[in-house]
């Protein structure tokens, strides 16, 4: 389970969705969001097949975005459950309490499918954008910020390395559960409390190592003199190139597109 999560992993490639600007992609990602909850039936169809058509021009395997999906299964299932149970309309079946219209059964796979399209569009998102590139895209965006003396360069490094130590913590705690196991340990059987108390010997060594390391790249960022973003200097500038406003302007078309057909098809 834990070897399915993706979330903050990076595939290099050089794909029209890799080399965009990561501004392009930030904002294109919030307004696809947006388009979600402000649309219905006809509008996710539309948003299905631009997501399809992003996931096959970048070159990421469709087998990761599936994989991302794997330990939302249980929230899945309990926001189909409660919209199934909790929508009033005409009645499908009934047993005791328990009524499932027609309405619910909608609402249900809508809400279910709105969640799929919105963790495949920001899994796509950290799967084509560099963490340093995402690092660079929060700052300038968020600059406005700095004029009420907010840290946006802090914030954005914060959020960044989040992102970055993400599959590195998964791996080490993979690595704990191994070894726990190997020593005969067992999360799989007994009660909620036996299997919340067979994790205690996983947190300890996992904060251990998380603070050993956070220890680490502070150090090193210290060693390079690192001192935040004053007076900071950059390798690479970003530049809007006319590739990233023909990719705004067809987004924004795009979700102008998804939030008007659902009005004009009622």
């Amino acid at each position: 389970m834990l070897k399915d999560i993706t979330l903050g992993q990076f595939f290099p490639g050089d794909s029209l969705l890799h080399r965009l600007d990561p501004r392009t992609k930030i904002v294109s990602v919030i307004l696809f969001v947006v388009s979600l909850f402000l649309t219905g039936s006809w509008g996710y169809l539309l948003c299905f097949l631009f997501l399809a058509w992003c996931v096959k021009t970048s070159g990421i395997a469709p087998k990761m975005i599936l994989k991302s999906l794997k330990p939302l299964v249980i929230i899945l299932i309990f926001t189909g459950v409660l919209n199934m149970l909790y929508t009033p309309g005409d009645p499908l079946f009934h047993f005791w309490i328990i009524t499932v219209t027609k309405q619910g059964v909608w609402n249900a796979f809508f809400m279910m499918f709105r969640i799929v399209m919105l963790i495949a569009a920001t899994s796509m998102l950290t799967y084509t954008t560099s963490p340093i590139a995402l690092t660079d895209g929060l700052e300038r965006l968020l600059s406005p910020l700095k004029r009420l003396h907010v840290p946006v360069h802090e914030f954005a490094m914060m959020m960044t390395i989040a992102l970055r130590f993400i599959p590195t913590l998964i791996e080490e705690t993979d690595k704990i559960m191994s070894a726990q196991k190997a020593r005969g340990a067992d999360f799989e059987t007994g009660s909620l409390i036996r299997r919340a108390k067979a994790l205690v010997p996983i947190l300890v060594p996992l904060f251990i190592s998380a603070f050993r390391r956070a220890d680490e790249l502070a150090t090193a960022m210290e060693c390079r003199l690192y001192h935040g973003g004053e007076g900071r200097t950059r390798l690479n500038t970003l530049v809007m190139q006319r590739i990233d406003r023909i990719a705004l302007c067809v987004v924004v078309i795009l979700c102008a597109a998804v939030i008007a057909l659902p009005r004009l098809m009622g």
